[in-house]
């Protein structure tokens, strides 16, 4: 069993910040990617951004130069710096690894549950 847990999300005013982080925990052998995603009501899940864990980072143009992501290995943690946030940046924000239990298996991938991030005009 493998499990994202995130945390952080909330309602933030236009311009603000906020700081999400997610841990992943369980029968885990090694995780490549890790990184955000998020899903507004009536569209799609999109990218956010993601981090390999040899470092390399890749971003949607929506959020470029206002979120950063980055990671802690040697505790399985992916966080996302959100700044200067706006409204069309609410959403619920999920939390994804590719994630892999044993030395023989493939890597997977693994969700969390999501937290709600809600920006006010």
């Amino acid at each position: 069993q493998v499990h994202l847990v995130e945390s952080g999300g909330g309602l933030v005013q236009a311009g603000g910040s906020l700081r999400l982080s997610c841990a992943a925990s369980g029968s885990i052998f090694s995780i490549d990617a890790m990184g955000w995603y998020r899903q507004a009501p009536g569209k799609q899940r999109e990218l956010v951004a993601t981090r390999a864990r040899g470092g390399s980072t890749n971003y949607a143009d929506s959020v470029k130069g206002r979120f950063t992501i980055s990671r802690d290995n040697a505790k399985n943690m992916v966080y996302l710096q959100m700044n200067s946030l706006k409204p069309e940046d609410t959403a619920v924000y999920y939390c994804h690894g590719e994630i892999r239990t044993t030395i023989v298996s493939a890597f997977n991938n693994y969700w969390g549950q999501g937290t709600q991030v809600t920006v006010s005009s």
